[in-house]
């Protein structure tokens, strides 16, 4: 079966922003298919849209389906994983600068209304992975630190990396998620 990625992009962003298409091609080199979604509206997200869409992108989910996503598109992947039956799981996540607190911004409260089903989530998926920056304005460590507690991901802070987004940041590469989906892979 082939392996299967879907990168997903946050609040504002494209699929060709930042990072997403070195990844994707880096990728690519190693036998993965990998999707980057358009999310939609994404000047004015509402969360079950972004589910369902990440919902018919994927089709149907199995181990070899992989997530990667960039803040919002964290929170996306963790209501999608709420979604999935108690007989699907995936291979993994990696989740980079994911708000998981509820935000003090009106355009993001619909992703926030509902407590998250950690162990539901955790059941649906075989390993997380939590990527943040230690000078993130945006999305702070301690969303990090609750994946860590409550889902068991493996937590890695990144020094100067601000919010990860190649507008602001300047990041147009990102190892370190590579690095992470390969781990992924081999467990």
């Amino acid at each position: 079966m082939a392996k299967r990625v879907f990168l997903i992009h946050g609040w504002g962003g494209t699929p060709e922003g930042g990072w997403r298409l070195w990844l994707r091609d880096n990728l690519e080199k190693r036998g993965f298919s990998v999707s980057i979604p358009k999310m939609p509206e994404t000047d004015h997200p509402k969360m079950r849209a972004w589910v369902d869409h990440l919902s018919k992108t994927v089709g149907e989910p199995d181990e070899n389906c992989y997530f990667i996503g960039h803040s919002l598109g964290c929170t996306t992947i963790l209501r999608y994983l709420e979604t999935l039956g108690p007989d699907k799981k995936v291979g993994g996540s990696v989740l980079v600068a994911g708000p998981v607190e509820r935000k003090n911004t009106d355009e993001l409260q619909n992703f926030f209304t509902e407590p998250f089903e950690w162990e539901k989530i955790k059941s649906r998926c075989r390993k997380f992975i939590a990527i943040y920056s230690d000078n993130d304005s945006l999305v702070s460590l301690k969303n990090g630190v609750i994946l860590e507690e409550r889902l068991g991901a493996k937590l890695i802070v990144q020094h100067g990396m601000g919010h990860f987004s190649g507008a602001m940041d300047g990041v147009k590469e990102l190892p370190i998620a590579l690095d992470s989906v390969l781990e992924l892979e081999k467990l």
